[in-house]
């Protein structure tokens, strides 16, 4: 797309990228993977995707991983799996922070949120998501996880979908503000983005039908006294400066070895799967018996080619 509309659109991988392409007057452009089910439970395609230009995973979608929860099993209609994130689920937060992938939790239980919240040493992004005091579904943000996005310096980015905001199939602009309005009261101007979700919704509100209308929005929060600055914070700073500080800690941790221990075999198999890497137990075939195997790989190619 940016190779399409080079005119319009700019590429980005980092913070410093993003201001660059604000400067050129473009829109800087991110890829983010909309669910944890797309690396496969697998530590080596999230680092792939990574060193393709992925910047941020949310952990699941509407379904469970084989590693975490989603927003479902708080309806009650699906069963907790992991009783929110699994022993793999917590090795991938910290391989995240580690990468400097910043970690999304739209989409995951409210035991995910705080399980994640717990132990991330950066802060984390709600891509997608509303306020749940004002519409109570679950997929939105509780006020006690509010807080605590406050206190861990993340951001909530509102969603615009109507069944997000009014809880029904209609919502006007203003309704969107209100969520605007609590999730400053709760957690600060400082924790607010726009979400959105413009391409994953099919319902929005009256005088919010697509992206050339959220100046409107930016005019309604200047009428409910926001200021200059709260709002160009909400518009992308908030966002710069969560990015900003996941750099920060990839970098403070790039001496740091990853963990490289699989998921459990058991807990992927299927008849696609390779076992390759396991051992007959299903535990992890040790690091130095993959390197002594490596040397001997090597030594024999050495054989061949000499």
């Amino acid at each position: 797309m940016c190779q399409k509309y080079p005119e319009t659109f700019m590429f980005a991988t980092t913070s410093a990228e993003i201001m660059t392409a604000f400067t050129l007057k473009k829109t800087a452009s991110l890829i983010g993977v909309e669910g944890g089910h797309s690396i496969d439970s697998s530590q080596g395609t999230l680092r792939t995707m990574y060193h393709l230009g992925v910047r941020y995973l949310t952990l699941t979608h509407s379904c469970n991983t084989p590693w975490a929860d989603n927003w479902l099993v708080d309806t009650g209609s699906e069963p907790s799996e992991h009783d929110g994130l699994s022993p793999f689920g917590k090795q991938l937060i910290q391989e995240m922070n580690r990468m400097g992938m910043l970690i999304d939790l739209a989409h995951v239980t409210v035991k995910v949120m705080n399980q994640v919240l717990d132990m991330s040493i950066a802060p984390v992004i709600f891509s997608h998501s509303s306020a749940y005091s004002i519409c109570p579904h679950k997929r939105n943000v509780p006020d006690d996880v509010l807080r605590r996005v406050n206190q861990t310096e993340g951001i909530v980015m509102i969603n615009f979908y109507n069944d997000y905001v009014t809880c029904s199939k209609t919502a006007k602009l203003s309704d969107v503000a209100d969520h605007f309005d609590h999730i400053k009261k709760v957690g600060g101007a400082g924790i607010i983005g726009f979400g959105g979700d413009y391409d994953g919704v099919t319902r929005l509100p009256e005088g919010l039908k697509d992206v050339s209308k959220v100046p409107r929005l930016v005019a309604e929060l200047l009428r409910r006294n926001w200021t200059d600055e709260e709002v160009n914070a909400a518009l992308g700073k908030n966002l710069l400066r969560v990015f900003q500080r996941v750099e920060k800690v990839r970098d403070d941790l790039r001496k740091t070895q990853p963990d490289d221990v699989p998921i459990p075999y058991e807990e992927v198999e299927n008849t696609c799967r390779t076992s390759h890497g396991y051992q007959d137990s299903g535990a992890v075939r040790p690091l130095s018996t993959v390197a002594l195997l490596l040397t001997l790989a090597l030594q024999l190619i050495t054989t061949l080619t000499s």
